[in-house]
């Protein structure tokens, strides 16, 4: 009898997790809100104390030392937190009149994640000027978050660009550091693609331009040790080098990759075909197909990957899974022209270069005669 019910108990421990950590969930985000609430309005009072020279020079020293006093136990308080708090009130002062009503029709009830990928609309948005800032990624990072983007950053459109990256990817304080060192806010959705167009849901879209660079630097791949002159070198070189290295591979492509094979071989009626890399994607929850081209590309490469991935959305994606992402993999290729053919497919495709580690270093070195002249 326990044996049969079981499965019935399983299903309500699942939903009753699920409902815990929805409510776990509501709750941080409430609680993120009147942190950064009460900040921002304590960052006021200090500024407009501190910089009218109403205050003595070590006076935010001596406030902070005076209320871990009176209140023992006390964080986030200290000299160097409430100067942030300052700067970020300075900083988002131009919209001091909006930011109590934009947190007030903040319904922190809601789900915070498919909030924050709805369209922009006057209830989603704070005003600031042309520039709105989405009210539920603002509020649904962290003080330390926006402390490091106000820090790192110059511009308002820069700003928003990783306030809204950090709420879709949940991006940790360290990954949110490397982000901004990559200055991926210049280098976004450079490698060309068809995301936006064939990947409906907004969020995921933003995810899958965020995910790929537009040129990867396979530096595990050395041609000499190889043997191989570069003219020599083919898919079969570069793939059998991936598949040795593919934990550096991974670690190249990003974050989120599990390897499932290579050559990984589909019979679709009474066809057979072979994708050259595949990999599982737990951020994008895709299946992503890397294809591999030892020259330039060709609009016939496209042809092809949208085929494996028809296959691999007929047979092999699961429910509840993304459709999947194919990547060409190819020597070099005209943005341009790539962007144009793009067009023509229906299925979420990029490609991106890649470059060997004695290519880069030929990069790096002079040309031949000069060289010469040094030696």
């Amino acid at each position: 009898m326990e044996d049969k019910l079981s499965p019935k108990y399983n299903a309500a421990v699942r939903q009753i997790k699920t409902a815990i950590l929805r409510s776990q969930a509501k709750a941080l985000a409430g609680i993120n809100q009147e942190q950064l609430a009460l900040y921002y309005g304590i960052g006021r009072f200090i500024s407009q104390n501190s910089r009218a020279g109403f205050w003595g020079k070590d006076a935010i020293d001596t406030i902070s030392r005076q209320l871990s006093s009176e209140m023992p136990g006390l964080r986030g308080f200290s000299p160097r937190n409430l100067r942030n708090m300052r700067t970020f009130y300075e900083q988002w002062q131009v919209f001091d009149n909006n930011l109590a009503d934009a947190s007030a029709k903040l319904d922190v009830s809601g789900n915070m994640a498919d909030a924050s990928a709805k369209s922009a609309d006057e209830n989603n948005l704070i005003p600031l000027g042309l520039l709105a800032v989405p009210i539920v990624a603002f509020f649904s990072i962290g003080f330390s978050h926006h402390v490091l983007i106000l820090s790192k950053t110059k511009t308002i459109e820069e700003r928003k660009y990783y306030i809204q990256l950090c709420a879709d990817l949940q991006l940790s304080h360290e990954a949110l550091a490397r982000k901004i060192a990559e200055d991926s806010f210049h280098n976004q959705g450079k490698m060309p693609n068809n995301f936006i167009a064939t990947i409906p849901e907004y969020k995921q879209a933003f995810r899958a331009i965020q995910m790929f660079k537009d040129e990867y630097l396979l530096d595990f791949i050395n041609v000499e040790q190889l043997g191989e002159r570069d003219e020599d070198i083919d898919e079969k070189v570069i793939e059998n080098e991936i598949v040795h290295n593919v934990k550096n591979f991974i670690m190249t492509f990003g974050k989120g990759f599990t390897y499932k094979g290579n050559q990984v071989h589909y019979d679709k009626l009474g066809h057979e075909h072979w994708v050259d890399l595949l990999f599982f994607n737990r951020i994008l929850r895709s299946l992503v197909v890397v294809e591999l081209k030892k020259g330039s590309f060709k609009p016939s490469y496209l042809g092809q990957l949208s085929h494996y991935l028809h296959v691999l959305d007929d047979d092999e994606r699961l429910e509840g899974e993304n459709p999947s992402v194919g990547i060409i993999l190819c020597k070099d290729a005209d943005r341009t022209f790539v962007e144009y053919v793009l067009q023509d497919y229906n299925r979420p495709m990029g490609v991106a270069t890649y470059k060997t580690n004695q290519e880069k270093l030929k990069e790096l070195l002079p040309e031949e005669d000069e060289m010469k002249k040094l030696l």
